[in-house]
């Protein structure tokens, strides 16, 4: 299980996502911000010696900047979250973005993409975005996902996340259940929720922002401003339900051995001839069954030993 905390960066910052068990910090760039330059390449420095794995977080789009920001940061992911669709969340511009992933990877095969899909947020309703086409076409061009929350109008124009609000976690899991890579949870992910968001989600991975963050006396979080009791509080909520998805794999894998010897009973019972339309409906309710367990097996499996 992969844990991700997002606005590292200083290096004192990075030490303690070390110390505390992260595996993953998320570093924001900002375009032509003084002094970010010198703090970023230490941040990147001590997470490499530190053995964590590092992201860069563009707030720009325009090629050259973000071409120039890999080769001059060398982090171990570039991290895309471009909007995917217009404010009434129908998808647009994937096409685009889509090309320029596939050059980015082509200039920089040793760096990985983490795309944002966005879900839409908690009690939305129907809304069912991305499409599967829409995920496979990005698929193929990234090395994970990040799914965070949709809302109508976002905090940074243009681009998706930075909300603090939970996404719809059964859509997330429905994008889980069909991804071919890793897929991280992001989107309101705190240490009171984080154990429930897993064991709903099954994510290869979480990741927190907004709410791994102080807070005002107001209880408003404050931008930037890491607060590692809370960082500590999700490590330790993230490694539990770890452990209860291995006894959540044990389970499943019990029932799909069950499923199996099911199926195998009832093809080797059909008569030679005459084959009854309930007694077929019957052994593809199995095999659908059997399909779906093994989808969740799969992302089970991924989930418990990812980033170890």
């Amino acid at each position: 299980m992969i844990v991700q905390i997002y606005e590292i960066q200083t290096p004192h910052e990075a030490e303690n996502c070390a110390r505390l068990g992260v595996d993953h910090i998320g570093c924001v760039l900002f375009p032509e911000e003084e002094g970010q330059d010198r703090n970023l390449k230490e941040v990147m420095r001590v997470s490499r010696e530190a053995g964590l794995k590092s992201s860069l977080l563009p707030l720009f789009q325009e090629r050259d900047l973000v071409w120039r920001a890999i080769e001059d940061y060398s982090p171990d992911y570039v991290h895309f979250c471009q909007s995917l669709t217009n404010h009434l969340g129908q998808p647009a511009g994937i096409e685009d973005l889509v090309s320029f992933q596939a050059d980015f990877k082509e200039s920089f095969p040793q760096t990985g993409i983490i795309r944002t899909l966005p879900v839409p947020r908690k009690g939305y309703g129907t809304f069912s975005f991305p499409h599967l086409e829409v995920l496979r076409s990005l698929e193929e061009v990234s090395d994970f996902f990040l799914l965070d929350t949709w809302i109508e109008k976002e905090p940074v124009k243009g681009f998706i996340g930075i909300t603090g609000r939970i996404s719809n976690w059964s859509a997330a899991r429905e994008i889980v259940l069909n991804s071919r890579i890793p897929v991280i949870l992001a989107g309101g992910i705190s240490p009171e929720n984080a154990h429930e968001a897993v064991l709903s989600v099954v994510p290869a991975g979480i990741d927190s922002c907004t709410w791994t963050n102080r807070v005002d006396k107001e209880g408003n979080p404050i931008r930037f401003q890491k607060d590692f009791n809370k960082v500590e509080a999700l490590v330790k909520e993230a490694r539990r339900a770890e452990q209860a998805l291995e006894n959540m794999k044990d389970h499943i894998e019990e029932t799909l051995t069950r499923l199996k010897a099911e199926l195998a009973e009832r093809e080797a019972a059909l008569p030679a001839h005459s084959i009854r339309p309930h007694q077929l409906l019957l052994i593809e309710d199995l095999e659908d069954q059997i399909a779906q367990k093994e989808k969740e097996l799969a992302c089970l499996e991924l989930a418990v030993s990812i980033g170890r």
